[in-house]
């Protein structure tokens, strides 16, 4: 992350996913704790004053790496009883629920730095609960009772 702009309430991303700038929203709870951490934690660790990266590395010295990041979420995830996982998890969770919730797939391709909606459509078939919902719940063959069917033999 190089800026965080808590009045535009936006996150800009260097060189994320696809080595691809970008810009992207946060949340006010997100956005509280990535302040408290600015404000409050970071100073506190930072031991080189050069580093300009939002997330440390334990010594303080350097900006954590994809691996570092890695490290630390699958931890918390064993402390968890979660075996399986890593970061992508929550990557995956968050398409997965915008998608269930209604939110268009290109808009789900920006947040994850997609350059292609090819890649973000994997998260289309993990929907199919949200699909089904609406297929019965609106479509006109499911509208109708028990009782349809009555009276008809299957050949």
């Amino acid at each position: 992350v190089c800026s965080v702009d808590a009045g535009r309430k936006i996150l800009t991303i260097i060189q994320g996913k696809g080595k691809q700038d970008r810009i992207v929203p946060v949340g006010e709870r997100a956005l509280w704790w990535v302040n408290r951490w600015l404000h409050h934690v970071r100073p506190e660790v930072l031991v080189n004053p050069d580093c300009k990266a939002l997330f440390l590395a334990m010594d303080g010295v350097a900006g954590l790496t994809v691996n570092g990041i890695t490290q630390v979420v699958v931890q918390y995830l064993r402390a968890c009883g979660i075996e399986k996982g890593s970061c992508h998890l929550f990557r995956h969770a968050m398409a997965t629920q915008m998608l269930e919730n209604g939110a268009d797939l290109r808009w789900i391709q920006a947040m994850l730095g997609h350059r292609s909606v090819e890649s973000t459509q994997i998260y289309t078939h993990v929907s199919i609960r949200a699909l089904q919902a609406v297929h019965s719940s609106t479509h006109p063959a499911e509208q109708r009772s028990d009782d349809t069917f009555n009276g008809i033999e299957e050949k």
